[in-house]
C-alpha cells in the first residue's frame, strides 16, 4: 500500500467511525470490502451523497482493493473494521 492509499483508507476509517449520513455511506463502502455477504453490498449511487474529497478517497481505496486483492484485516486494519461493524452492524457482533 502506498502512502496516498494508506492516507485515504485511514481517512475513510475515521469517517466510518463517526455518526453522520456520510459516515454510514463510507461504512457501507468499507464493510462491503470486509464481507459483502454478511455486511451488505455498496450501492454506487451512495457516492452522490458524500463530499467530493470523500468520493475521491473511496476511488483511491477502490483501486487499492483491486490492486492488492486482500481483505483489510491482512493489511493491519482488523480492529478498525471490527469497530465499524460494532457501530453500523451491531446485529452481527453476536451472530
Amino acid at each position: 500500500m502506498n502512502p496516498d492509499e494508506q492516507a485515504a483508507l485511514e481517512r475513510l476509517i475515521e469517517i466510518a467511525k463517526s455518526d453522520t449520513g456520510q459516515s454510514r455511506r463510507v461504512a457501507d463502502f468499507l464493510l462491503a470490502w470486509w464481507n459483502a455477504g454478511s455486511c451488505g453490498s455498496f450501492d454506487l449511487t451512495n457516492l452522490w451523497g458524500v463530499d467530493t474529497a470523500i468520493a475521491e478517497d473511496m476511488t483511491t481505496v477502490f483501486r487499492l482493493i483491486a490492486r492488492v486483492q486482500s481483505y483489510p484485516d491482512t493489511l493491519g486494519y482488523k480492529g478498525d473494521f471490527e469497530a465499524i461493524v460494532r457501530s453500523w452492524r451491531p446485529e452481527l457482533v453476536d451472530a
